[in-house]
């Protein structure tokens, strides 16, 4: 299962793991930590939804909106990390576009992405202070606009999934009940604003798969409603307009609907060629680049994804983007590259922000313990306990294993990594034959047959594979690790995959009625995300 240190970027990355972190967190993250992604969202500073407190527009007039050419070179210059040269931009405009609110817009826009990439929590308090001023100046604007609600749900929308990585999930949870309010009441006046159909794609789609154990959540926020049909119905209508329109947000639409697919579809396939026939442009994007990538290493395209990571754009004119030298190490290590480690190194060597720093530290004992160098996995562990924080499901895991003091199998270790980077037969070739080697030991024996399950499963075994996961299930459902809980939804899927509804149901309710202590929220997401498919 790919979990990475990143909570998404251009992308939901923290689709990869809906955290678990309390019953509050929770109600952000179904919504909007996935939104990692490029979206955009802000809310209005005069109350929910109380539009008739707006002033009237003849007190406006002489602002407005308009994604005039220096708005888009400004936008285009924030998403590809070029962030000097997009406050350049934004100053210019300042001066010769002084009513023109889409730069307010922009300007959050920057401080978003600054503090997604850095990571840095000092940063992000200084940087949180402009949400409110960036809302009272689009308030200004005319409110016969579609940008003018549509702006400031972005901009709420943005904050909530950054509050949301440094705990303040009160705040973040009335910024997305009234990013929400204002986006539906924005379609209402202006049913044919396709922006409106890319946030609320996204949002229905979370909406709608948010697990049962969390919808008190959803009720908690009150008046939101949707369904993932509904969601990618709206995407796919929004990147329908894109082929015969100009579309801003092209980019960004595609990218959440390849995530989408992926994480709770199970499309991988779908994910996969919606990226790789868009216009995004890894070459020139670091944040392509790093979707792409993410994605290519879900769908068994390792080597396509070290591809794509290495010919990433970086230099001067690009911010630090130290999130790829850690996904970059992580798809070597998945190939058991001797070098793995030197990108791995290279992020938690610079990188100044906490999130990922555990995990990192993890997946460099672990290229130590494959190389037979039990003291390196020892030392690297150590640095996994005490550095970094444990806010992700990835974190949380290393932490872990550092408290447990248990070191893994180097064989069943190994096996994980080839299989994570759809190496199946290599991974095969390892672990066949060798149960009686994991017999007297009950986890690694839990552990072996999952793994082993998952191999035969992309291999087309699937007898095998059912047999080996129905025995993970029996043996596993009550114990604390995420083996039997993954086992019935792998299950759930290879039965939904052979158009085996009654089956497929089974395994994924079982999967709902297990409790691991490890990835229950995203495994649970993506049981109920599968529930939906086979009615």
């Amino acid at each position: 299962m790919y979990q990475s240190p990143v909570s998404n970027v251009f992308i939901p990355l923290t689709f990869a793991h809906l955290s678990d972190y309390t019953m509050k967190k929770h109600a952000l993250i179904f919504l909007g930590v996935c939104l990692f992604t490029c979206s955009a969202s802000a809310g209005p500073k005069p109350g929910l939804c109380n539009f008739a407190t707006l002033p009237p527009c003849d007190l406006i007039a002489a602002k407005y909106f308009d994604f005039s050419l220096s708005a888009r070179d400004a936008y285009r210059k924030v998403t590809s990390l070029r962030f000097a040269e997009a406050r350049t931009v934004l100053d210019a405009m300042q001066r010769s576009e002084p009513d023109n609110l889409m730069a307010v817009y922009l300007e959050n826009y920057l401080d978003f992405f600054t503090v997604f990439v850095n990571d840095n929590k000092a940063e992000y308090q200084r940087l949180a202070k402009n949400m409110e001023p960036h809302l009272d100046k689009i308030a200004r604007g005319p409110s016969n606009s579609p940008w003018y609600l549509y702006t400031q749900a972005e901009i709420r929308l943005q904050w909530a999934i950054t509050r949301s990585r440094y705990g303040d999930f009160l705040t973040g949870m009335s910024d997305i009940k009234q990013a929400y309010a204002l986006l539906e009441e924005n379609r209402r006046r202006f049913p044919g604003f396709t922006p409106n159909k890319k946030s609320l794609g996204i949002m229905h789609a979370l909406i709608g798969n948010v697990p049962e154990e969390y919808r008190w959540a959803v009720k908690t926020l009150g008046g939101m409603d949707g369904s993932m049909e509904q969601g990618m119905r709206e995407l796919e209508e929004a990147l329908a307009f894109s082929q015969k329109n100009d579309f801003i947000f092209e980019d960004e639409t595609v990218v959440v609907y390849a995530f989408l697919q992926l994480y709770l579809n199970n499309r991988g396939d779908i994910a996969w060629n919606t990226l790789k026939n868009s216009k995004l442009t890894p070459k020139t994007n670091p944040l392509a680049a790093y979707a792409m990538a993410t994605v290519a290493m879900r769908t068994g395209q390792n080597d396509e994804a070290i591809r794509l990571l290495e010919g990433s754009p970086a230099g001067h004119q690009y911010a630090p983007f130290h999130y790829r030298n850690y996904l970059l190490g992580l798809a070597k290590l998945r190939r058991l590259d001797s070098d793995a480690n030197k990108a791995i190194e290279a992020f938690v060597n610079h990188f100044k922000g906490e999130n990922g720093i555990k995990e990192a530290y993890q997946k460099l004992a672990w290229y130590h313990l494959s190389l037979d160098n039990d003291n390196g996995y020892r030392t690297y562990m150590r640095y996994a306990k005490i550095k970094g924080a444990s806010n992700s499901e990835g974190d949380k895991a290393a932490l872990r294993e550092a408290d447990s003091g248990e070191m893994p199998d180097q064989r069943l270790l190994e096996a994980r990594l080839l299989f994570d980077g759809g190496y199946y037969q290599r991974a095969y070739e390892l672990l066949k034959n060798n149960a009686d080697d994991y017999a007297a030991d009950r986890k690694k024996n839990l552990e072996y047959t999952y793994r082993l399950g998952r191999i035969t499963h992309l291999l087309g075994k699937s007898r095998d594979a059912i047999r080996l996961y129905t025995q993970t299930m029996d043996n596993g459902a009550k114990d604390p690790w995420y083996f039997a809980c993954n086992a019935a939804l792998q299950l759930g899927l290879l039965y939904e995959a052979q158009k085996d509804v009654a089956n497929a149901r089974a395994a994924f309710q079982r999967c709902l009625g297990m409790k691991p202590e490890e990835y229950a929220a995203s495994l649970h997401a993506q049981a109920k995300a599968g529930l939906g498919r086979v009615k």
